[in-house]
């Protein structure tokens, strides 16, 4: 019964109109009550028997259930028929060619049906589609008896490399899959042995055998195991090196899709090591692999590569610069929903470190969803964040009344979860939020400052997550009576610093 709630409650606003016009196509009698039913799940205000009530004036469980039983059927067919809508148009051209094919060759059109098969090879070639061509190669090595020209050992060579490369992107999912499964089950106690063991399996240690594909592949499983620990430190050299091999490589198939993913990646972990210079020279290079082929991908990777760069502006005290670079983004609709979520939240920290807390509070007020949608779309670390700031903004703009109901319901919500993943210090940081709203008088005092020191356990400077570093800072200018920027500028500053004298050490 939850799950139906639940589903109904993810919807976006334009999904529930959408489904809604579904209902009423698909309804030959004007009786009946699913499209009620989902209105009235929709507002979530009423529990299953006041529902039941509402339907049909009485307690017919009966009706109700089956009534509910259908509506579940009903949102089936339509996330189906949605998902055929929105299905990747490569994939599913290469299908009806393959389809094709297949029918021209059991009428013995054998010349129209390998030139259509032929075709196919084409486009699934140079998207890297291993499973599509599997199926091409295995038809026209079937048929090859019926045509003379054909190369059959060269058909059953592309059908092995085929295979030897589906099999290689094959172990990778599974790993990534295995990875993410722990993950998801709250354990990161041995990632790295976890990620150890499941690269030895499909002998992954020999960078030149993978394409841009395999290794963006590659790279998106270590990448998880930096967040799960924190350690973007340890795999920065990592990510480099087998970048700089693979593209070293001139008769490498380029991969432009995979090849941007790739630079992304490398620069966003440098950004999160606060090595702002070197993140900006893998955007540039991420922005001259998307104005290739006409500019073929600049679309798909624009908000990734302006979040980026702004993220890096905003950091290297160029905050107006990074404001003017996303702010036009604002009313642009894209279909890579997690990337805009976090040009919208990022341009919210933008305002709330300039201390503009109207601007922020704006932005954030068109956050209209519930956490469960944005959970879906972007994670729960995002819905953290944007929590977690929205708290700041009310104790900003005093409205004090509803930080007490915020705290609480932020404590119900997201306790367990962080401390799942040993997430503790962002405990430790609300309660000192709550001390410091209910007596701000008392940031400046000692006893106040000790108890900040003496809350968390600090880690080195440079090792720090930068977004930790910004909610902390918050709380620094609190207790020095500096502004928000100013003192997020020093605390990274503080950070390359530590870095460099740790450098002089190691050389002397």
């Amino acid at each position: 019964m939850n799950d139906l709630n639940s589903i109904v409650s993810a919807f976006s606003k334009e999904e529930q109109q959408r489904f809604i016009t579904y209902l009423e196509k698909k309804n030959k009698r004007s009786d009946t009550k699913n499209t009620q039913l989902f209105k009235l799940l929709k507002d979530g205000n009423l529990n299953s028997e006041d529902i039941c009530f509402k339907l049909y004036g009485s307690p017919n469980k009966a009706a109700y259930h089956a009534l509910r039983k259908r509506l579940f059927q009903s949102i089936i067919s339509f996330s189906a028929n949605s998902s055929l809508e929105d299905e990747n148009s490569i994939h599913m051209e290469i299908i009806k060619y393959i389809l094709a094919a297949r029918n021209y060759l059991q009428q013995k059109h054998y010349k129209t049906a390998y030139k259509i098969l032929n075709k196919a090879e084409g486009i699934a070639l140079e998207h890297h589609l291993f499973a599509l061509l599997n199926e091409i190669y295995h038809t026209q090595i079937q048929f090859a008896h019926a045509c003379p020209s054909i190369d059959l050992d060269e058909l059953i060579s592309k059908f092995n490399s085929n295979k030897e490369k589906h099999q290689l992107e094959a172990h990778l999912n599974i790993a990534y899959s295995k990875i993410k499964h722990r993950l998801a089950h709250d354990d990161t106690s041995d990632f790295q042995t976890i990620l150890k063991n499941t690269l030895e399996e499909f002998n992954l240690d020999i960078i030149d055998k993978l394409s841009f594909k395999a290794l963006y592949q590659l790279i998106s499983i270590v990448s998880v195991s930096a967040f799960a620990t924190n350690g973007y430190l340890k795999i920065e050299s990592f990510l480099i090196s087998s970048y700089t091999s693979i593209a070293s490589y001139k008769d490498r198939e380029k991969q432009p899709f995979y090849h941007i993913q790739i630079l992304y990646l490398i620069a966003n972990t440098l950004f999160r090591n606060k090595k702002f210079d070197d993140s900006q020279f893998y955007l540039k290079l991420m922005n001259e692999q998307m104005l290739q082929q006409k500019g073929k991908y600049q679309n798909t990777f624009q908000l990734k590569y302006h979040l980026l760069l702004s993220l890096n502006y905003n950091f290297t005290n160029k905050q107006d610069t990074a404001i003017s670079l996303i702010r036009p983004f604002l009313k642009t609709k894209h279909p890579d929903i997690e990337s805009l979520l976090d040009l919208h939240l990022s341009l919210v920290m933008f305002y709330f470190q300039k201390e503009d807390f109207k601007s922020a509070h704006h932005i954030l007020s068109k956050f209209y969803h519930s956490d469960n949608w944005y959970t879906e779309k972007a994670g729960v670390e995002w819905v953290i964040k944007k929590n977690l700031i929205e708290l700041l903004l009310h104790i900003e703009l005093g409205n004090i009344d509803l930080v007490a109901s915020k705290l609480l319901s932020f404590k119900r919500n997201h306790y367990n979860y962080l401390k799942s993943i040993d997430q503790h210090r962002v405990i430790t940081f609300l309660e000192l939020v709550n001390v410091y709203y209910k007596n701000p008088e008392n940031v400046g005092l000692i006893e106040f400052q000790t108890l900040v020191e003496t809350s968390f356990d600090w880690i080195e400077p440079q090792q720090e997550d930068i977004f930790v570093m910004s909610f902390y800072a918050w709380l620094k200018s609190k207790m020095h009576k500096e502004s928000i920027y100013f003192t997020t500028m020093e605390l990274i500053k503080s950070t390359r610093t530590h870095e460099k004298n740790n450098l002089n050490i190691s050389k002397k």
